[in-house]
């Protein structure tokens, strides 16, 4: 295994659908930067902090996701990156499909001036 595996974190970024909060976080759940566009601070704190968590979580998976794919490309065996309990890229795509499918669309598509 190279250090190029282990050495940087990996760093992955989730949005929402419309795109006005973005949060990039690490393989280990730590936020590294967050992007909250002024028409989302409407919505109040607690809807506002529930979707940055959200979407943390997201970012952690696919940062988790593409650490496995980086793993598995060096060498490391299927068995070992499941008893890590790195999820594979599909099973993200499948957890992030069956979210898409119950969350709500936003109230618009237009962008505001």
């Amino acid at each position: 295994m190279t250090d190029e595996t282990t050495s940087e974190p990996m760093i992955a970024q989730a949005a929402t659908r419309d795109d006005s909060v973005r949060v990039r976080a690490s393989e280990s759940g730590l936020p590294v930067s967050i992007h909250i566009g002024s028409a989302e601070l409407r919505y109040g704190g607690a809807e506002l902090a529930a979707t940055v968590l959200d979407l943390c979580r997201r970012a952690t998976e696919r940062a988790r996701a593409e650490r496995r794919t980086l793993l598995e490309q060096s060498g490391m065996s299927r068995d070992v990156l499941d008893m890590l309990g790195l999820p594979s890229a599909s099973d993200v795509a499948d957890a992030e499909n069956e979210l898409m499918d119950t969350e709500q669309p936003p109230s618009s598509w237009m962008t505001p001036l």
